[in-house]
């Protein structure tokens, strides 16, 4: 049984962020200091999927970074297994990287086109020390997960497609068995076909390895798929936290409601009653911030 599956089992979270600040410094144009994240808190179990979704600005891909390490934490805590990790040394993060993975949003900037196939991903198990013949092994394992044949080690990057390299992404990430994968808006350069055919992989992959993601996406509709439970943030608060699919489906909040109806729908009388719908909702959402700001 391992650490992660123990806690689970004791009711503890694999990843518990608890009243989370970051803030960026004053510089250039900005004259005072950015609050990119004002006190958030959610919590990962092993195994789950926890979905973050919000518009652009709204702190998620801020969030994801602080997690990993490349934000700023400068209030609060990031708790992984136990052990605080919001303010390690980069030397200790880097210990930390056959437990916790990332998968980038664009798939033709995150591979190295001068490296083949096989030595992107044998490239954080040679710093494992594994010797060539496992690695090869490993290698052709890894390929066969994500759904690609074996002679695609021997490839360079730009003869696949978008969404074969994010399938090469989500192996490299895999490599080491991570028990929990930050997935920063991996679907989102996908055409929508692709979109669907690369959430059933992370789908199937979680099934098979039980590792936990945090889900961030601008779109309720990808994180449907995949979320346990969702989070959504404006301006750098959580604003609605629950079941993934009362929150994608009958949300409360109204900044919730709006992303449900931006969302298109192949009717067009439906579609211009849900623009209808999101322009009331903005309207009312900026009445309440300006009383709100007025108290």
């Amino acid at each position: 049984m391992t650490e992660s599956t123990s806690a689970s089992r004791a009711g503890e979270p694999l990843l518990v962020i608890d009243d989370l600040v970051v803030e960026y410094p004053a510089k250039g144009f900005r004259k005072q200091p950015f609050r990119a994240l004002k006190g958030v808190s959610i919590d990962i179990k092993a195994g789950e999927c926890v979905g973050l979704v919000g518009e652009s600005g709204s702190g998620k891909t801020t969030l994801g970074r602080a997690v990993l390490g490349l934000a700023p934490v400068t209030g609060g805590s990031v708790r992984f297994k136990g052990q605080e990790i919001g303010h390690l040394s980069r030397k200790a993060r880097r210990a930390l990287s056959d437990e916790i993975q990332v998968v980038f949003q664009d798939p033709y900037s995150s591979l190295n086109p001068s490296l083949t196939i096989e030595q992107t991903l044998a490239e954080p198990l040679r710093v494992k020390k594994m010797s060539a013949a496992d690695s090869s092994k490993r290698v052709r394992k890894l390929l066969d997960q994500v759904g690609l044949p074996s002679d695609a080690a021997d490839r360079l990057p730009r003869e696949f497609s978008g969404g074969q390299r994010q399938r090469i992404a989500i192996a490299r990430a895999l490599a080491l068995s991570p028990e929990l994968i930050v997935c920063d808006e991996p679907v989102s350069a996908l055409d929508l076909s692709t979109q669907a055919r690369v959430l059933d992989l992370f789908k199937d992959i979680q099934e098979e390895t039980g590792v936990a993601y945090l889900f961030v996406s601008h779109d309720l509709a990808v994180v449907r798929h995949l979320s346990h439970r969702v989070a959504v943030m404006y301006h750098g608060e959580i604003v609605e936290y629950g079941d993934g699919d009362k929150v994608t489906s009958d949300p409360d909040h109204p900044y919730t409601q709006r992303l449900l109806l931006a969302a298109p729908v192949p009717d067009p009388i439906r579609q211009e009653q849900r623009r209808a719908d999101r322009r009331r909702l903005l309207e009312s959402q900026r009445e309440m911030e300006l009383q709100a700001g007025a108290v």
